[in-house]
């Protein structure tokens, strides 16, 4: 999920507060992982993952790509404080048909992140508009790579 508040300055520079949370698969989950019945039915919101949030400040440069304005690209780079939440102590345990064949502890780590994310931008009225963006977050602790197809709402042009 990515949640963000864009203010355009002179039809040349954006300023970008916003959120960003991801769930993965978790890296350091045991090969043999089952969730078991109860993860079943749970449809997999019971299962361990590793999750990335992200809170993000960021600047960028605004460039039109057509002469009507109704294509441009918004260069934004910026920092972030990140939360990163892992599974760690894997223990194997005896019931592994209803709750599962592990148990696990969650560890927090905090940290400050380079958050990358150029888009292009289809303001395709003047309160609605798609996007397109690559987004990159760097850090210590963990790396998020992912693309996105995302919506914008209100005054666009």
């Amino acid at each position: 999920m990515d949640l963000n508040l864009n203010y355009i300055i002179d039809d040349s520079y954006s300023l970008k507060l916003g959120y960003t949370g991801t769930i993965r698969t978790p890296k350091s989950q045991p090969d043999n992982y089952s969730s078991g019945v109860t993860g079943v039915f749970a449809l997999g919101f019971d299962n361990p993952y590793d999750q990335i949030e992200n809170y993000q400040m960021g600047i960028g440069k605004i460039y039109n790509l057509n002469p009507s304005g109704t294509i441009r690209a918004n260069l934004s780079v910026g920092l972030g404080y990140t939360i990163v939440t892992t599974p760690q102590n894997w223990q194997e345990n005896n019931d592994r048909f209803f709750t599962g064949n592990y148990t696990w502890h969650y560890n927090k780590q905090n940290t400050v992140s380079l958050v990358i994310n150029p888009k292009i931008e289809f303001p395709l009225t003047s309160f609605y508009g798609l996007t397109l963006s690559p987004l990159v977050i760097l850090n210590k602790h963990s790396s998020y790579f992912g693309i996105g197809i995302g919506q914008m709402i209100g005054l666009l042009r």
